[in-house]
């Protein structure tokens, strides 16, 4: 089969989102390695003596602390979003009428709310919970945040589910949730785990629900153990690109992990 060359539309818009986004990444990098005379020094922009003090100071018991609390907050997050949007996504998908055109134009408003609207009422709800500075309030804020987007998400996935497959289970004998286990969701299961990657990935940079949320500035996560690099007495630009590697080295390795099943799902998505 004949390959289609790219044309060079392709090739200049490839190159320019290479540079949008590999330049940045690579200023962190060589800043995490600079010393902190080097970071504005124009000579020494790419030749200067490189130096790992910067990882040697990031890398302490508090960085391992925040890693976990972030690694809890997006498996909890990603379980919790899963639990409630997949069924929700099936029922939109396989019903019709009137009813799922209001759900889904609800999920579409909740998901234009912005976050900051939702930090108050959430704080206040917390509190009477007596949930504040715990880690499931982040948790279940996150996951409060995400069901839409991930239901929107999931709906198409289950419409190319062919109706027909339920059909000849429902035939075997089979009920509406063992049709759906043991049926619909393998076939979808693609759809699934691409939506549950960028859930976690999504949980992972989570920051403004942990700082209001958690009152002891120990609990915090990765992305608020970040924002500490800036004080009012000036930024530690090598520190803080340092935390920022280490900080995606967990993503990339998720990214790394999945990349072909996100590739199926996102493309089967885009062309349903």
């Amino acid at each position: 089969m004949n390959q289609v060359k790219a044309g060079p539309v392709a090739v200049a818009t490839k190159l320019l989102l290479t540079l949008m986004y590999g330049v940045p990444i690579l200023w962190i990098l060589l800043t995490s390695v600079k010393s902190s005379g080097d970071v504005f020094d124009r000579a020494s922009t790419f030749v200067f003596s490189p130096t790992l003090d910067a990882y040697r100071e990031a890398i302490t018991p508090t960085l391992w602390r925040a890693m976990g609390q972030s690694a809890t907050i997006a498996v909890g997050a990603t379980a919790l979003v899963l639990a409630i949007a997949v069924p929700a996504a099936y029922g939109l998908a396989r019903t019709t009428g009137w009813l799922p055109t209001v759900g889904l134009g609800m999920l579409i408003v909740l998901q234009m709310m912005p976050q900051t609207a939702t930090v108050i009422p959430l704080f206040q709800i917390f509190s009477s919970w007596r949930l504040l500075d715990t880690t499931a309030a982040v948790i279940l804020a996150d996951a409060a945040l995400l069901i839409p987007f991930a239901t929107l998400l999931l709906r198409p996935f289950f419409r190319a589910v062919p109706p027909q497959l339920e059909e000849a289970s429902s035939i075997d004998g089979a009920g509406i949730l063992r049709t759906f286990w043991q049926v619909v969701l393998p076939v979808a299961r693609n759809g699934v785990f691409t939506v549950g990657t960028l859930i976690f990935l999504l949980a992972w940079g989570e920051f403004l629900y942990a700082v209001n949320f958690y009152l002891t500035p120990g609990s915090y996560p990765l992305s608020a153990l970040l924002a500490q690099q800036v004080s009012a007495f000036g930024i530690n630009w090598p520190g803080l690109m340092a935390l920022a590697v280490l900080t995606s080295v967990p993503i990339l390795v998720v990214f790394s992990l999945t990349y072909r099943q996100l590739k199926d799902g996102l493309t089967v998505g885009a062309v349903k």
